[in-house]
């Protein structure tokens, strides 16, 4: 959903280490009537100096960048920053890409051949709070999960029971869509309810399962056995 103009700009700032691609960015975004760009980095350590100093709504964030790179980068953007939500922008379309970016906190990961439309869209899919992730990745994310042994983080070593002891029956049914990469209207018709009620039950997941966003309840869900590649 885009902001209304009249409402506060979308602030971004863009972590690229070629001065040409942040250049064609900053001049497609500045386009855009509710989108600003407040800053720039060239290396992954700029870019969590401009995160902390500038809260920005959103990071566009290259993955391949000389010392710190954007995935680690991105890391230390969400772990010290609850409003700043990150998008990784690559030319690299690779399943270990996808899987440590969202991993370190990435809300959304786009290539830099798509349509410049579709990465606004992005900005404005993130800044609202969502996340940007295709079934597509959604299923490359839980096959990823599912040839590692031991999948990293916490949420594995709670197990399902603490993991998901506090949510509903109809939760739980909401959290295995997620997991297989369905939207809320699509959750909304598998379990014909309204898309209302879908996004209130998504809403509620986030809470109780302290999740960023969508991306972490797919991870969730895939590591508390509720969904599967094969599914």
């Amino acid at each position: 959903m885009t902001q209304d103009q009249t409402s506060t700009p979308i602030r971004v700032i863009l972590a690229d280490d070629q001065p040409l691609i942040r250049t064609g960015l900053r001049v497609l975004i500045n386009d855009a009537p509710d989108i600003v760009v407040v800053g720039e980095a060239g290396t992954g350590a700029e870019a969590v100096d401009l995160a902390a100093e500038l809260a920005p709504d959103v990071a566009v964030m290259d993955i391949r960048m000389p010392g710190m790179d954007g995935i680690e980068a991105t890391r230390r953007i969400t772990e010290s920053s609850g409003t700043t939500h990150v998008v990784m922008l690559t030319t690299f379309d690779d399943d270990e890409y996808v899987y440590s970016a969202l991993r370190a906190g990435a809300s959304g990961f786009l290539v830099k051949d798509m349509a410049l439309d579709s990465i606004l869209d992005a900005v404005r899919v993130l800044a609202s709070g969502d996340a940007l992730i295709a079934p597509s990745i959604t299923r490359r994310l839980i096959a990823e999960f599912a040839i590692r042994p031991e999948p990293a983080g916490a949420v594995q070593n709670r197990g399902d029971k603490a993991l998901l002891g506090n949510i509903t029956e109809r939760e739980r049914e909401v959290l295995t869509l997620v997991g297989r990469g369905l939207s809320n209207g699509e959750i909304a018709e598998e379990l014909f309810i309204s898309a209302a009620t879908a996004k209130a039950h998504v809403a509620r997941l986030f809470t109780k399962l302290a999740a960023r966003d969508r991306v972490q309840l797919v991870i969730m869900a895939y590591e508390a056995g509720l969904v599967s590649p094969s599914r």
